[in-house]
């Protein structure tokens, strides 16, 4: 099914940009995933973006995944509620600098709790301490409802944005791929 999808394009250019917010669940912290995790990695990438079109990894091989995270330039945060993995975001250092918010969500169970503004504002500190000078990411029109939104109120500034249409299934494939 051929789908209007617009694109919209974001960047913080400095640390005192960042609108931090934060949680007040005693339950909920954010660790980053030290060792290169094909199988979790995986999991989070599918459980938050199911609902979403996230389709680009789902062929990835085992090989694949492990190539791509077991690289100094990426690192992942996730945030666990109750010992539970709620929602992630992943860094990707680049040439000239940058970081970009590779992949940002929260499982379904979790969304409309307020764990998104801190998750986001924890990664992008994150990625300020990977020596950024440039923080950056996109979001489109089949993410959650909320995604350009919670990137705005943390301080992101558009500098771009795009409109194309791309075949997409005529459902999500859902978590359960």
């Amino acid at each position: 099914m051929l789908t209007p999808v617009t694109t919209w394009y974001l960047e913080m250019l400095s640390p005192e940009w960042l609108r931090p917010t934060t949680s007040s669940r005693a339950d909920l912290v954010v660790r980053q995933a030290e060792v290169p995790s094909p199988e979790f990695s995986r999991f989070l990438y599918t459980a938050v973006g199911g609902d979403w079109y996230w389709l680009q990894r789902l062929s990835w091989s085992y090989e694949q995944w492990l190539r791509y995270l077991d690289r100094p330039q990426v690192q992942t945060w996730v945030a666990y509620v109750s010992g539970t993995p709620a929602g992630y975001i992943e860094l990707e250092a680049q040439p000239d600098e940058n970081v970009e918010i590779a992949y940002f969500g929260l499982l379904g169970q979790f969304m409309g709790q307020g764990l998104g503004g801190h998750l986001l504002t924890v990664g992008t500190q994150q990625a300020w301490n990977m020596g950024a000078k440039r923080v950056w990411v996109h979001t489109c029109s089949l993410d959650g409802p909320y995604a350009l939104k919670n990137y705005q109120s943390r301080g992101f500034k558009l500098y771009d944005q795009q409109v194309h249409s791309e075949d997409l299934p005529e459902q999500p494939p859902g978590p359960w791929t």
